[in-house]
């Protein structure tokens, strides 16, 4: 049977305090809207379908191009009146699973337990246990340990609130029955609100069986209501990202001080200090070392390599043994070759540095291809932009470039070369040759030192 998920995502979220709407916010580097978007995706859904209304234009810019049916509710008049929006398009043969944009970290493997409920003709409901349950609708059970109703707190009785067992609104049903029970929801109620939640009566009424099921962590289940909770599911989360990676042979320096905003793939051995943050897809093979407060965001780190602290690398490639930092950054397309090294205060962009080959210090190398074994003195700049266009640097294999050289692009140094300190070089090194290109130095003899003014 066809699944279609409904994902409620029209709250305006006033306790964020923010212009932006609520399931916009980040959490792990994505906002959790898309977490939920990419766990029902994994179900494979016949038709994925966004509830949409307070700034919901923000919402469907952010999210286009992802194949959604984006359906608007107009006025928030409750969880069962947002899941009416969207079943005119969704069919009676389809099972239909409700899902919230501000819960964002329930498991696929949990929600396709619910699907499965579903499947076979019953009503799968989502439900967790809490030390404190205040705030949420009361799990009501009859005499056979049956699902019969859920009773939101604000009508519930005093006996009714000692239960323990709360609903988390995730649940998976037939879409013909909601098709049928949608239209009989009453307002009737302390928040004159449309309930979703009634339907599990009404399922108990027409003899349809409640199953629930827990998530194997709270988490899974917990919503976001204020940036306090975002931050808290943020650490939890970012924690099992953390005993993951350490399960796998990674060794951690601290795992509460690691943040993973995207897709980390490490090899065997690898050591990472304190307060690392890798975005999108990030590689790294066996045996790299990151040093403290370092930021990677879409690199491979080739076997060996070793990042020194407080370097950034953003969109780079680096092989095998190569030596970075302190106090690097790797620009988009910079690539470095087995055991090459980029120093402190060192900016790349759009290079290619040979084996071997060395930038120690309070460098800039952009646009340039650098052959192997080549060093580049101390306070080096290639200049590649005139103001409207970026030109290249071209420097062949073995070749010296001395401190605080300026290499004005386009130019070529050719394998062997040799450029004297101070240098600003604007034609071609010929291979082999010395260039020196700095005025002339001129000494005066008995030249009187300026001396103070009296005021």
């Amino acid at each position: 049977m066809k699944t279609d998920v409904v994902i409620l995502a029209a709250g305006q979220g006033s306790r964020m305090k923010s212009a932006l709407p609520k399931v916009m916010h980040t959490l792990a580097g994505k906002p959790m809207l898309q977490h939920v978007i990419d766990s029902a995706r994994q179900l494979q859904p016949h038709g994925l379908h966004v509830v949409i209304g307070h700034e919901g234009e923000q919402v469907e810019q952010a999210m286009a191009n992802q194949s959604l049916s984006f359906v608007w509710q107009r006025e928030q008049l409750g969880t069962g009146h947002a899941v009416a929006q969207a079943m005119p398009n969704i069919d009676q043969e389809s099972v239909v699973l409700v899902l919230y944009g501000d819960v964002p970290l329930t498991r696929p493997d949990t929600l396709e337990k619910l699907t499965q409920i579903a499947a076979q003709g019953d009503l799968g409901l989502l439900t967790v246990t809490l030390e404190d349950p205040t705030g949420y609708g009361r799990i009501i059970r009859n005499a056979v340990g049956d699902v019969v109703a859920i009773v939101e707190h604000k009508d519930a009785t005093e006996q009714e609130k000692l239960v323990r067992e709360v609903n988390t609104g995730i649940l998976a049903l037939p879409s013909a029955a909601l098709h049928e029970w949608l239209p009989r929801l009453s307002s009737d109620n302390a928040q004159g609100e449309y309930y979703l939640t009634d339907v599990i009566a009404m399922a108990a009424e027409e003899g349809v069986r409640v199953r629930a099921i827990q998530p194997e962590a709270e988490q899974e289940v917990q919503g976001v209501n204020n940036r306090m909770q975002l931050a808290q599911l943020e650490r939890w989360y970012q924690r099992q990202r953390a005993e993951t990676l350490m399960a796998s042979g990674v060794t951690l320096a601290d795992p509460a001080r690691i943040d993973i905003r995207g897709e980390l793939t490490v090899g065997q051995d690898v050591l990472i200090d304190i307060n690392a943050i890798f975005e999108g897809e990030v590689v790294l093979e066996d045996g790299v070392e990151i040093g403290a407060n370092c930021i990677i965001r879409n690199a491979r780190i080739g076997a060996g390599t070793c990042i020194e602290a407080n370097s950034m690398i953003d969109g780079a490639v680096v092989g095998e043994h190569a030596q970075i930092g302190p106090f690097a950054r790797l620009r988009p397309g910079t690539e470095l070759s087995a055991g090459s090294k980029v120093g402190n205060f060192v900016e790349t962009k759009k290079a290619r540095i040979g084996a071997g080959s060395k930038v120690n210090h309070l460098s800039y190398i952009g646009d340039a291809e650098v052959g192997a074994d080549v060093n580049v003195g101390a306070g080096t700049i290639t200049c590649n932009y005139d103001g409207v266009n970026k030109s290249t640097t071209r420097i062949g294999d073995g070749v010296f470039i001395g401190s605080n050289s300026a290499l004005v692009a386009p130019v070529d140094i050719e394998a062997g070369a040799t450029v004297g300190a101070g240098s600003t070089i604007t034609k071609t090194v010929g291979e082999g040759q010395l260039a020196v290109a700095r005025g002339k130095q001129v000494n005066l003899n008995n030249w009187p030192k300026p001396t103070k003014k009296e005021s």
